[in-house]
């Protein structure tokens, strides 16, 4: 049976006001006021977000490219897949490709899109567009500045039993295993285009 929230109008909140609290280089903050189902009001806090990309990009060997970075607001070092935010008005794929090649070095010649996560739905309207690279070739990283993280590979049934352990807690890399897993064991089949695909495709799009 097909799961959908679509129809379920009578939860919908209307907003009734609207006050900006912090906006920021990166994370802009509002507090508004809205009028629930039973016509009451309430005020929700959150973040807007532009939007961001992950690659779970794989070697030939069939080993996972993943990345150790310092996280600040949890003042630990976390490792994730490779991840980056939307700039203003791009392409999630381009996103994709322009940050694999900036923090890891790799190009890739064949890409798939395996969905979407929103990861923080109770006070950000940010979302994660997921990509899967392959057939990659190594280059030279262009980390932004003061930009500092570690590029390793690792099998994919290590990366699994850490989340499983608990020694990966990201939610976006969470939730990339669990395409990751399933496209592993067939249940989840991904439609790869190569790159000469896609900059056709991209080409046309734009004439």
């Amino acid at each position: 049976m097909a799961l959908s929230a679509a129809s379920s109008t009578d939860l919908v909140e209307h907003k009734v006001d609207s006050k900006e609290l912090v906006r920021g280089s990166f994370l802009h903050a509002k507090r508004d006021t809205v009028r629930l189902p039973d016509g009451s009001l309430a005020q929700r806090e959150y973040l807007l977000h532009p939007g961001a990309v992950m690659v779970v990009a794989i070697t030939d060997s069939g080993q996972v490219v993943l990345e150790r970075q310092f996280r600040y607001p949890l003042g630990r070092v976390m490792i994730e897949f490779p991840a980056g935010k939307l700039d203003a008005g791009e392409d999630p794929l381009a996103c994709a490709q322009r940050e694999l090649h900036e923090e890891t070095g790799y190009r890739a010649t064949a890409w798939a899109r395996a969905g979407a996560t929103h990861n923080a739905i109770a006070y950000s309207n940010e979302i994660i567009h997921l990509y899967f690279a392959k057939g990659l070739v190594a280059g030279e990283r262009q980390l932004d500045a003061g930009e500092f993280l570690e590029v390793f590979t690792a099998p994919p049934e290590a990366l699994l039993a850490a989340v499983r352990d608990g020694q990966v807690t990201d939610a976006k890399t969470q939730f990339a295993c669990l395409w990751l897993q399933n496209w592993l064991s067939g249940q989840w089949p991904l439609q790869w285009y190569s790159q000469a695909e896609l900059s056709a495709a991209t080409a046309t799009a734009t004439a």
